[in-house]
């Protein structure tokens, strides 16, 4: 497996990008709509990818706590479905409903989303407060596909320290996974340009 880590282009403090998307259904969603009173976790993922078929399970238990708390999630899926049909829509129903989601799973078709969000691999984790401002951007937690049972340590303290008005975790390190497969002429200039190297995680924790 060739792994992928976050790029950190989107900054903390900074506005969530906006979206309107349809889920599996068909049926649109609206940014707006989607948050939560006290913040909304948007999360970039797909269906075949091993490091969210690791965190899947516990990813639907994790968003049902913060979802008690005030905090939303989101799922999206940008992945080109053309060439990795397992990503289809009707894929995404199955595996949502495999796995217990009860958040609104999205698909990106244009990649306009994943673009906006600097969002490079699956699992990619976004989390807004309440006034959709970026608070955190980094790992579920320290496992990885046969290497540990999920648990969301680092997220779950993000979550915690945005809801009680505290500051982001002092260290944080980046989420890793699967690249978004982007469809030809889509792929970010970025892309080929170091976008997963070292030095883009100064202030990040390493």
């Amino acid at each position: 497996m060739s792994e992928v880590r976050t790029t950190f282009r989107l900054k903390p403090g900074g506005p969530a990008p906006d979206m309107t998307l349809p889920d599996f259904n068909g049926a649109v969603h609206l940014l707006r709509d989607l948050k939560g009173p006290r913040g909304t976790l948007i999360a970039f993922v797909c269906n075949h990818c091993p490091y969210v078929i690791h965190l899947a399970k516990e990813m639907a238990d994790f968003a049902e706590e913060i979802r008690a708390k005030g905090v939303n999630t989101v799922a999206i899926s940008s992945n080109d479905v053309e060439n990795y049909p397992q990503d289809s829509p009707q894929k995404m129903k199955e595996f949502a409903a495999e796995y217990g989601w009860g958040f609104p799973y999205l698909y990106d078709e244009a990649q306009e989303v994943a673009l906006a969000y600097g969002a490079a691999c699956t699992p990619d984790f976004f989390l807004f407060d309440g006034e959709g401002k970026l608070f955190y951007t980094g790992q579920f937690d320290d496992t990885r596909p046969n290497s540990g049972t999920p648990h969301g340590k680092d997220l779950s303290e993000a979550v915690e320290r945005m809801i009680h008005g505290d500051t982001p975790p002092a260290t944080i390190y980046p989420s890793s996974g699967c690249n978004i497969k982007w469809k030809a002429g889509v792929k970010p200039d970025w892309w080929d340009s170091g976008n997963n190297d070292e030095s883009r995680l100064s202030g990040h924790g390493s």
